[in-house]
């Protein structure tokens, strides 16, 4: 009942910001439409380096627009409802308005991740979709109940984890009161990086998105499963099935982290 309760929380503040926002459609028609067509450069830059040189290592476009999909759908929804950890320190601590969440008796995740639902972010969520179609003509993926569900576990970890980066982004807000743009390099670099295999890479920045930030367990492990791809770089078929699993452990962690900054925190008095 509690959990549900919640749930009804978020939902009731998630609405409201949405409900603001759609005062003014035509500048939230407009910054969606940004979103996509910024997302949509990218699709044409990923489009112009396979049209110029044809398959990149034996990975061909179709197989990488499975991987720019995933990542990009995951990313836009922990986007939407992460912004309030994104902006603590400058909309919350440095005003004092922090202090008016911690006395409401509300959970304070949920009243953060409910502050500010960009409908904006739909335009990356959209574009993330019409890749993932194009990459179930190119390469002819079946979807299968089973693959649907590797697809929707992969997303789901992936905006655990992207939501753990920027809680990690908050917490770091109780010392800094300014957000610090390695948090941007984490999420914005992140999608940068998983938007192509990760074993086109280093092998020192390959354990760096499987070990340190899980960003290849979410996005290209699921990927190649859903391929029925064997790694070239040697990880065991069943790697897709249960590497989703590490961003939720990467926000367990980072919530752990938001506890102690919590802890931290000296009211402003004001």
């Amino acid at each position: 009942m509690r959990r549900m309760g919640s749930l009804a929380l978020f939902v009731r503040l998630a609405m409201a910001s949405l409900s603001s926002q759609a005062r003014y459609p035509a500048s939230a028609l407009m910054l969606t439409l940004g979103q996509f067509l910024a997302t949509g450069i990218e699709v044409i830059a990923v489009w112009a380096l396979f049209d110029r040189f044809g398959d990149v290592q034996g990975w061909r476009i179709g197989e990488v627009a499975l991987f720019y999909g995933l990542v990009n759908c995951m990313f836009a929804i922990a986007d939407a409802i992460g912004r309030g950890f994104d902006v603590l320190g400058t909309t919350f601590l440095r005003t004092g308005e922090f202090d008016r969440l911690l006395l409401r008796p509300r959970p304070l995740a949920l009243q953060l991740m409910g502050h500010d639902v960009r409908i904006s972010r739909l335009g990356r969520l959209l574009q993330g979709l019409m890749v993932l179609a194009f990459a179930t003509v190119q390469v002819g993926i079946a979807w299968t109940p089973a693959s649907i569900a590797i697809a929707l576990f992969a997303v789901a970890g992936g905006v655990a984890l992207f939501l753990g980066i920027l809680v990690l982004q908050g917490t770091l807000s109780f010392w800094t009161i300014e957000s610090l743009e390695i948090a941007n390099v984490l999420t914005y670099g992140g999608v940068q990086a998983t938007q192509y295999p990760v074993a086109l890479y280093a092998r020192w920045f390959r354990y760096v998105l499987t070990f340190a930030v899980p960003l290849a367990c979410v996005a290209y492990y699921p990927a190649l499963a859903i391929l029925g791809k064997p790694d070239p770089i040697g990880a065991p078929t069943w790697t897709g099935l249960v590497s989703p699993l590490t961003g939720f452990v990467f926000l367990l962690a980072a919530i752990g982290a938001w506890r102690i900054g919590l802890r931290h925190y000296t009211s402003t008095g004001s």
